[in-house]
């Protein structure tokens, strides 16, 4: 199977600094630039794996832009791609976890983050970056979710996760990952700021003591 790269470049709901709508034309620029090499350390050509390439324009209005890329993710599921998307802050999660459940049903899902993004609402919004897998969760999208990194929660959000079996780790707490959740259909969402500030320092909610990127690249080098 190979990958369609898609990109939503959307930061309305960010609730601090903006500026995760540019990030998914920089990414692709440096991506092909020519001081990037397209071959994996496997030898897998890049050029070959990524066979389309989609950045929306999103429409101003949330619910228009969420129903853009839920279509835009199914489409590239029916087209037979798995979907690399990039944002955008994380409330473009939520739609992209729709498209994704209604193709395979349930996921587990994997979630690199520092905060755990379950409040039921942020600043009155159901719907922004601090709630996608509350609503993933209030829809019965997500099978098994396993978030890590974890470094600023509340007890709300630690209630929601416990209520729906979730597992919520710190960044020092990786050797405790229980990769077994994690069988069958997986999405994974990486949002920066589960990263040390030291190796992104420019995320809207920095937290110290962060997971640095080659222990990241070792937890997806272990998914099953």
């Amino acid at each position: 199977m190979t990958v369609a790269l898609l990109g939503f470049p959307w930061d309305a709901s960010s609730s601090h600094a903006r500026g995760p709508g540019l990030a998914p034309a920089v990414i692709r620029a440096v991506l092909f630039s020519p001081s990037s090499t397209p071959y994996s350390l496997g030898g897998a050509d890049m050029r070959e794996v990524i066979t389309a390439q989609e950045f929306a324009v999103l429409p101003e209005d949330a619910a228009k832009a969420r129903a853009e890329i839920e279509a835009r993710v199914t489409a590239a599921l029916e087209g037979g791609r798995r979907p690399l998307s990039l944002g955008g802050d994380h409330s473009v999660t939520f739609p992209i976890l729709r498209a994704i459940a209604a193709h395979y049903g349930p996921v587990n899902v994997l979630h690199i983050d520092a905060h755990p993004d379950l409040y039921e609402d942020y600043e009155g919004d159901r719907y922004s970056h601090a709630s996608p897998f509350a609503r993933a969760l209030e829809e019965g999208l997500i099978a098994n979710l396993v978030q890590v990194g974890i470094r600023s929660s509340s007890p709300e959000q630690v209630a929601l996760s416990q209520k729906h079996g979730g597992v919520m780790l710190g960044a020092d707490e990786v050797d405790a990952i229980p990769y077994e959740k994690l069988e069958g259909p997986l999405y994974v969402s990486v949002d920066l700021d589960g990263l040390d500030p030291a190796f992104a320092p420019g995320v809207s909610h920095p937290e110290a003591g962060g997971l640095s990127t080659r222990e990241v690249l070792a937890i997806i080098k272990r998914l099953p």
